[in-house]
């Protein structure tokens, strides 16, 4: 089931969502294949439940956009470990679209996550892998990457967004 992403303005959107407890149910491994299916058919790598109005600290990630079944990550419960390096690269966001800025993350980081049975898994990355798991990650926690950019730039990205709320073209 494909899901409508939720926009800037909604408060889910900056909300710490509440932990996921329903390890192996039918409706979580179905959620979890929802996300993949919702963050394909919007053209993303990653996607948090809050982006989907689902206060659930829940993300799906894949780097290949599809193509590789091997980069297909679920993060439930998740919370960075290590962290190593520090790069500035370009990211967006599905809940902002349109909108780009540069923002600094960490190179490589380990997440400790739990999979969808409940076990403890320590998941690796680097480079796009690593921002998008820190991106997802600040989304569970109720943060957007507007929060990483400088304010003059996050006034001039609201200000757009509130002009495009007012001209009914947001939302």
């Amino acid at each position: 089931m494909l899901y409508k992403v939720v926009k800037y303005g909604d408060p889910v959107l900056e909300t710490p969502a509440e932990p996921v407890e329903d390890f192996g149910s039918d409706e979580l491994r179905q959620l979890v294949e929802d996300m993949f299916e919702t963050m394909y058919a919007n053209k993303g790598v990653g996607l948090a439940a809050p982006q989907i109005g689902i206060s659930k600290r829940l993300a799906v990630v894949d780097t290949s956009g599809g193509e590789d079944p091997e980069l297909r990550r679920v993060l439930i419960n998740p919370e960075i470990s290590y962290r190593e390096g520090r790069v500035v690269d370009e990211e967006g966001c599905l809940s902002i679209p349109g909108f780009r800025e540069n923002v600094s993350r960490a190179q490589a980081v380990v997440v400790k996550s739990k999979d969808i049975y409940g076990n403890d898994v320590d998941v690796p990355a680097e480079d796009l892998m690593a921002r998008a798991f820190q991106h997802e990650i600040d989304h569970l926690n109720g943060i957007l990457f507007l929060r990483h950019i400088s304010p003059l730039k996050r006034d001039l990205i609201k200000r757009k967004i509130r002009k495009l709320v007012q001209a009914g073209e947001w939302g």
